[in-house]
Parts: C-alpha cells; structure tokens; sequence
C-alpha cells in the first residue's frame, strides 16, 4: 500500500509512475482518482452517463497515449488544465458522435430532426467552471480518504455520521453507544486533519 503522504490529485510521482503501461496499480491509482472527476464533468456538460462513461475511458487512453513523451511542468501549464484540455477534446467527440448518429436517424425519421436541433452546445467557459467545481470536489474527496486511512476507524465513523451524514448527535451516540461529549470531540478533531489535509492539497500547484 501506498503511502497515505502521497494521495494527492496531481503528484508528480504518480505521472512518472504512469510512464511504464504495465504498472498497473499506478493506472489503477489514476484512474480511481480521476474518473468521477471527468464523469461527472462529462453529465454536466449534456452527455448521457452512457456518453459519459465512454468519455472517461477515452480520456485515460488519451492519457496513456501522452504519458511516453510527458513532461509535467508546472510553468509550462498546470496538470489540471492539461487534463481539462484532453476532456474537453473527448465530450466533444461524444457531441459530435450523437450528432452523426442522429442525422443518420433523421434520414430516415423526420421526428429526429427536432432531436438534433437540440443537441447541447456547451461554451469553453461553462465547462472550465464545472471543470473547477469537479476539482474542487477531488480534493475534499482526496482530503476525506487521507483522513479515513490517517485516524482511528471509531473516530472517522462518528465523524463521518454526524458531520458529513448529518445525523443528530443523539442518535450518533445511542447507535455507536459512544457519549455526546465524543461525539463532538471526535468531530473537533477530524474535522481539524480533514482542514489540514484540504488546506495542503489546495496549496500545492495544480
């Protein structure tokens, strides 16, 4: 297992590690990283989750295609931006699939033409804010499993009950058979690792 210091989104270690097609727990890595991420970027946008999952499959083979000659350079272009740059390129092969499929469809039924004309369009911009939004979203999720494999199990259950499920802090006490005073305490001091872990991945470059 991988240490805990290096589940973070864009690690500069992770993109030397994909240079070799066969490490396969380091595309796993990615992979379990990113996909969400470029799914939901993909939904956002207008695709059916169908479309979508094809999206992201298409986008980590891009991924693999580029890793030989990759040189991660923070100054030349941020990782993040880099990833958005090959996932923009895929929803649009996805649009510009369904758009084939339909005229194909409108040759021979009329009904599909109203289809067709309405096929989403969306702008660069809208899709960098959900771009950004989804990323944003990667680092809680990241920060959250940093903090899941970092404290105690009981701890990180109460705290995942009471302040990310919301449950009362009554129930959370009866259920885990735990005290009130625990309760708040063990979400005092996770939700303290959790900032901690978020405030570092929000610093590092992207």
């Amino acid at each position: 297992m991988k240490g805990d210091e290096e589940f973070i989104p864009t690690r500069e270690s992770l993109l030397s590690r994909l240079k070799d097609w066969q490490d396969e727990d380091s595309w796993k890595d990615f992979f379990d990283t990113y996909w969400r991420l470029i799914f939901n970027a993909g939904v956002k946008a207008g695709l059916s989750q169908a479309e979508a999952q094809d999206a992201v499959q298409e986008t980590v083979i891009s991924v693999m295609k580029s890793m030989p000659g990759f040189q991660y350079d923070p100054v030349n272009g941020s990782f993040k931006s880099w990833l958005l740059r090959l996932t923009k390129w895929r929803i649009a092969d996805q649009f510009r699939r369904r758009q084939r499929e339909l005229q194909e469809t409108s040759r021979r039924d009329e009904t599909a033409t109203d289809l067709l004309e309405n096929i989403p369009d969306p702008s660069v911009r809208a899709l960098e804010a959900m771009w950004d939004e989804e990323w944003e979203n990667t680092l809680v999720d990241a920060a959250m499993h940093r903090v899941k494999r970092t404290v105690d199990s009981k701890q990180y259950q109460i705290f995942d009950l009471y302040a990310v499920k919301g449950w009362p802090v009554s129930k959370v006490a009866s259920v885990l058979k735990v005290s009130v005073g625990s309760v708040y305490l063990a979400k005092h001091r996770v939700g303290t690792q959790f900032k901690k872990h978020l405030a570092e991945l929000q610093s590092r470059p992207v």
